[in-house]
């Protein structure tokens, strides 16, 4: 994982566990067929290009709250 892209995507998800989520789960999307939403001219490992996606704001997140019910 290069180091730079770790530190640009930790400026779009500041919260290292969501990052690392977030990561993990595009890493099994691409082992599973999806395609990479950016382009690159080199040889980039998953994780890169699951960090540049993030960088370049192609994919984002978003966190479950549950319902609370009325008593």
């Amino acid at each position: 994982m290069r180091n730079e892209y770790l530190k640009a995507a930790q400026k779009v998800i500041p919260d290292p566990n969501i990052l690392v989520n977030v990561v993990s789960r595009r890493v099994k999307q691409f082992k599973h067929g999806m395609r990479p939403l950016v382009e690159s001219l080199e040889k980039l490992d998953p994780e890169d290009i699951a960090l540049r996606e993030i960088i370049e704001r192609k994919i984002s997140y978003e966190l479950y709250e549950p319902v609370k019910e009325e008593v």
